[in-house]
């Protein structure tokens, strides 16, 4: 009898620390709604910073960056993707809009000249320098983010450069240094 009544004390306790544990787990499930509900709107903060990132930035591919933070907006709504899901998703469109930075692409599209679109190809240099060079040769320029414009630049100066950005970005030749048009820093305060 005596045995029994050790071996009933020691389950009993077995037992009130189960419940203790199981207390513990359901405030740490508790815990994860209100994380949830949390996360939810940064994540919705996250993909209207990145709409608006994207509509300030350097006009290039606009149609795929704008599709992916749509892409983002449905993804939200959607019942059958899980939180963690979501958030890896965003976390992905940061990073291809990051590593936009750090390349050099050549793409064609096209400019509006005098209410006619005119064919090109895209030089984009990181996310600093967008320029391009009609498909005849006739005509180069480079994207003013001061005036938010395409501005035409003389060809003696800047047209054997392009081309050559372009050969690179299209792993048409190798890597090299190449002078391109870039916007200057102001001077803070207005010196200099």
């Amino acid at each position: 009898i005596e045995s029994l009544q050790i071996f009933n004390r020691q389950l009993g306790q077995v037992i009130e620390s189960q419940n203790e544990e199981l207390e513990s787990l359901q405030r740490q499930i508790d815990g994860v709604e209100e994380v949830g509900r949390a996360v939810t709107p940064l994540m919705l903060k996250m993909i209207e910073a990145l709409d608006e990132y994207v509509r300030l930035d350097v006009p290039f591919e606009l149609d795929e960056r704008k599709a992916r933070v749509d892409s983002l907006r449905v993804l939200m709504r959607r019942s059958d993707v899980a939180e963690p899901e979501r958030y890896r998703r965003i976390l992905e469109a940061y990073q291809i809009e990051n590593d936009f930075g750090r390349t050099i692409d050549a793409h064609p599209g096209t400019i509006e000249k005098g209410g006619v679109q005119v064919p090109v190809d895209f030089l984009r240099i990181g996310r600093i320098g967008l320029m391009y060079k009609t498909r005849d040769a006739s005509e180069y320029g480079v994207w003013n983010h001061a005036e938010r414009k395409f501005e035409a630049l003389d060809t003696s100066d800047y047209a054997n450069w392009i081309d050559e950005g372009l050969r690179v970005a299209k792993k048409q030749s190798a890597p090299q240094l190449i002078r391109v048009p870039l916007p200057q820093a102001s001077m803070a305060g207005g010196q200099g």
